[in-house]
């Protein structure tokens, strides 16, 4: 929610406008997300690290808008499993694009090399972009 304050010369007036969600599916965290599920056919996909919505304001807007979505964090999920199931979602779907979101910090590093090396398993060439955000929020790429 976005608060727009309005000044004119015979008053002050404070208006807040909600943001749209850009949510297209549930459930979004990789561990529950079905590889086979219909919202990854024919999609263009954002991996994100947990914390990029919340450091990222404009997130819906600037990175989820039009895409499935699949979040998870490196650092703190048992991601024995991540490699192997974004292997089979990028094998069994036809999709389009993928783009990983992470943070700035070491930690989500390593869920740009699990969607790296996902890619590689399913032996697909589907365009791979990186988003790294800031921790104060902004877009580093």
């Amino acid at each position: 929610m976005a608060r727009v304050i309005e000044r004119n010369e015979a008053n002050e007036q404070e208006t807040t406008v909600k943001a749209a969600s850009e949510l297209r599916q549930w459930p979004v965290q990789l561990h529950l997300v079905p590889p086979t599920a219909p919202w990854f056919q024919d999609s263009d996909i954002l991996i994100a690290a947990d914390c990029v919505a919340f450091a990222l304001g404009s997130f819906h807007s600037d990175l989820l808008k039009g895409k499935a979505l699949a979040i998870a964090c490196p650092k703190l999920d048992d991601s024995t499993p991540y490699v192997e199931k974004l292997a089979t979602i990028f094998r069994e779907n036809e999709v389009k694009s993928i783009t990983v979101a992470i943070m700035e910090v070491p930690c989500c590093r390593g869920l740009d090399m699990m969607v790296r090396q996902a890619l590689t398993l399913s032996g697909k060439e589907i365009p791979l972009e990186t988003a790294v955000i800031g921790i104060n929020g902004e877009r580093r790429n």
